[in-house]
């Protein structure tokens, strides 16, 4: 995942584009590439088109803190969709927030976000 998102932005690093598959052609505007450029691209490897879509709306979530309102408008999801998704963000966020540092800041209020590498 992540050799294609650099792969992206090396390749088209002005797109407007939001989806997270784009191809020569769809770059240049703000369409889905073509569900068989999808399956093609995809072919021997482990990454399927459900992983990529759950692993992106878990990703949000956690960003987000998660707001299953936020996750249902971004994603076009349903409400217990989102809230089970936002659930499982907040439920991995709580670790990080208890054991964050704040004696060297002691008015600082803990982050939420947790930076992927």
């Amino acid at each position: 995942m992540r050799q294609w998102l650099d792969q992206r932005q090396r390749r088209w690093p002005v797109t407007t584009n939001p989806y997270l598959l784009i191809n020569q052609q769809t770059a240049t505007e703000t369409g889905p590439v073509s569900t068989f450029w999808t399956k093609k691209a995809l072919r021997g490897h482990a990454a399927t088109l459900e992983r990529l879509r759950r692993d992106r709306q878990l990703e949000e979530a956690l960003t987000h803190g998660g707001d299953p309102l936020h996750l249902a408008a971004v994603f076009g999801i349903d409400a217990k969709t989102a809230i089970r998704y936002a659930t499982t963000a907040r439920q991995l966020l709580e670790p990080a927030a208890e054991h964050h540092d704040i004696s060297a800041n002691p008015g600082q209020k803990p982050s939420n976000r947790i930076d992927h590498p």
